[in-house]
């Protein structure tokens, strides 16, 4: 399955003063992502409509995006409850770092003998590292924390695509 182009980001909760600027909430790394974004795009249909970017600042755990032609209050009344996404190209990710959005919906595999064990069903984040629900193979849900430990290899394109995992007794419930 090839990697999405556009990746979820951000969901606009609501305005800002009066000069069409939007409150948005983050589902990035950080507020600080999306402030580095020239551009996001909101959902058209099957199409991405590309807003330009001219201002954005952190507030509070909030991105603060003024977008070129959003310059009124009622401008961003009406982007209000959209969902907005940014091209993956865009982000330049550290050596080993993957998006969320590639590794949900991953099968777990168990690293030394194969076998499938579940599938990445969510993504917890958290301060100190992530945490994957797995849907098991064999009913009900388990959680790893990503930690070297037990996840030692991701995978998000090809025939070998795939969270492989080492767990200790008991994790898997």
């Amino acid at each position: 399955m090839p990697l999405k182009k556009y990746l979820l980001c951000a969901k606009a909760v609501s305005t800002h003063g009066v000069r069409g600027t939007v409150r948005l909430e983050c589902h990035a790394d950080s507020p600080e992502a999306i402030c580095s974004l020239k551009k996001l795009y909101v959902k058209d249909g099957d199409d991405y409509k590309s807003m330009n970017v001219t201002k954005a600042s952190r507030q509070k755990g909030m991105a603060l995006v003024s977008f070129e032609g959003v310059e009124t209050l009622e401008d961003a009344v009406r982007l209000k409850g959209k969902e907005f996404y940014a091209d993956r190209d865009d982000f330049n990710l550290p050596e080993g770092a993957r998006f969320i959005a590639d590794i949900e919906g991953l099968q777990v595999i168990d690293e030394e003998s194969g076998e499938v064990i579940g599938v990445v069903s969510q993504i917890m984040t958290g301060r100190s590292q992530n945490i994957y629900v797995v849907k098991d193979v064999k009913g009900g849900e388990f959680m790893i924390p990503d930690v070297s430990e037990f996840i030692r290899k991701i995978e998000v394109e090809g025939e070998q695509a795939g969270v492989y995992v080492k767990l200790i007794d008991g994790m898997r419930g």
